[in-house]
């Protein structure tokens, strides 16, 4: 807009000897004071530009005042006509609105010396064109204004979504931390006591006994091993349901001896990812503990969604009970942690008229 400015000044200066009887009476004044106006509406728009309006409203005095002389040495030559309305759009530029549009209200006072019919018409002629022009700068003013803040609103936009990219992915380090803390390391802590147990009783304990420890470590270590399976597969392709996550768990706890069955009640909701994570790591748990300890021969997993706000997972087992399980406790204080995390709550309780219940509840 300041390019198109400085063109219709230049413009407006060469136009200056057409149109106007006048002009070859004074050329040289005229030609001066058309100078004077068009060096300071193109060079010193600049300097005040970004000064104070203390330095803008004399600045478009001093334009007002060589806009009025112009126009009378010139006997209202169209250069002059357009020097005015460079001034009025300059004004737009530079000073507060009221301001501006009390300049563009002055210019059409300089018919005063006319007789009245015709500065009247004259007047009413120039005032249209000082209104449009206010009128269309101002309208271009708001267009800069909102290019740039849609500009700025896109970039800040841009940023949100890095940031939220970038919680997106911390966010998934953290589940895949948490979940190879609870499901690997789980199984290679066992590992890792049954080694350690094997090797302090070599030289003094049975065969019998190394090898139900060996076994033992076999067995966590071929479950922290389908436990990593389970977590690439996971990586790799869309994530099963939790209720067919919680039927692949009971199929596994059924091929190792002990029948479990999964029932849903209520109608299945989606649930947030964490939440889901949770409640499988629950029923994991409870069936791992179920097998190793509760020589059960039954286990029931109950996916409950009949409450209004929150979503209900029960391991039930008719096993030997709390008091005669010495690892059933085992793995229960990650699960407690994890959802206190999601303002949840866990219980074990002694199940009707043997076995255990293990409860998880958590906000949907």
């Amino acid at each position: 807009m300041h390019w198109a400015l400085a063109v219709l000044t230049v413009i407006a200066f060469v136009t200056l000897p057409l149109g106007s009887a006048s002009f070859e009476q004074q050329p040289l004044m005229t030609l001066l004071v058309g100078l004077a106006f068009s060096l300071l509406a193109v060079f010193g728009f600049r300097f005040v530009q970004g000064r104070s309006f203390w330095w803008r409203a004399p600045f478009i005095g001093v334009l007002l005042v060589l806009g009025f002389w112009e126009f009378s040495l010139s006997g209202a030559a169209v250069g002059s006509v357009l020097f005015l309305v460079v001034l009025v759009s300059e004004s737009v530029l530079l000073l507060p609105l009221p301001a501006a549009a009390a300049v563009a209200a002055v210019i059409p006072l300089i018919h005063l010396g006319m007789d009245w019919r015709d500065g009247l018409r004259e007047g009413l002629g120039t005032l249209a064109a000082t209104v449009f022009t206010l009128i269309v700068t101002e309208l271009l003013v708001r267009e800069q204004k909102a290019r740039a803040e849609l500009a700025t609103a896109n970039e800040r936009l841009r940023g949100y979504a890095a940031q939220a990219e970038q919680l997106a992915t911390i966010q998934e380090r953290n589940r895949l931390a948490r979940d190879i803390h609870d499901g690997v390391g789980h199984h290679l802590t066992v590992v890792q006591m049954q080694l350690e147990a094997a090797r302090a009783v070599l030289r003094t304990a049975g065969p019998e006994r190394l090898d139900a420890m060996l076994a033992t470590a076999q067995e966590q270590s071929g479950q922290a091993l389908a436990e990593v399976r389970r977590s690439v597969a996971a990586l790799r392709e869309q994530r099963p349901s939790l209720e067919e996550a919680l039927r692949v768990l009971a199929a596994e706890a059924t091929q190792t001896g002990v029948p479990a069955e999964v029932e849903v009640c209520g109608t299945a909701r989606p649930l947030r990812a964490e939440v889901e994570e949770s409640l499988f790591r629950a029923a994991q748990e409870g069936l791992t503990n179920v097998r190793k300890h509760a020589e059960a021969s039954r286990i029931a997993v109950v996916l409950d969604y009949r409450g209004a706000d929150r979503v209900r997972l029960e391991v039930h087992d008719d096993g030997r009970g709390l008091g005669e399980q010495p690892g059933a406790g085992f793995g229960l204080t990650g699960l407690r942690e994890r959802m206190a995390g999601l303002g949840g709550r866990l219980s074990l309780d002694p199940a009707d008229p043997t076995g255990l219940t293990l409860t998880v509840e958590v906000p949907a």
